[in-house]
């Protein structure tokens, strides 16, 4: 995907904040606020949604297995 340059402005103790966090995050400014507005957008939550829904696919029948259709748990001494 092609970047496009955004230009900002902030005040001294937001640009002072946005270097801070994406250093401990161990990114640049940069990387650090798009991923600030994909997160807004609900771009990882959807990511994330996703990715445990198809995790609940491939196990199933491990889950089924355990907990039964029901949702009690089908060993002895669990509920």
């Amino acid at each position: 995907m092609a970047k496009i340059q955004l230009n900002v402005r902030v005040d001294e103790g937001t640009a002072r904040a946005a270097r801070e966090r994406a250093l401990a995050r161990g990114m640049s400014v940069n990387r650090y606020i798009e991923e600030l507005v994909r997160q807004d957008t609900g771009e990882v939550g959807h990511t994330f949604v996703e990715a445990a829904a198809d995790f609940m696919k491939q196990y199933e029948s491990v889950f089924a297995d355990e907990f039964g259709a029901d949702g009690s748990s089908t060993r002895e001494g669990r509920r």
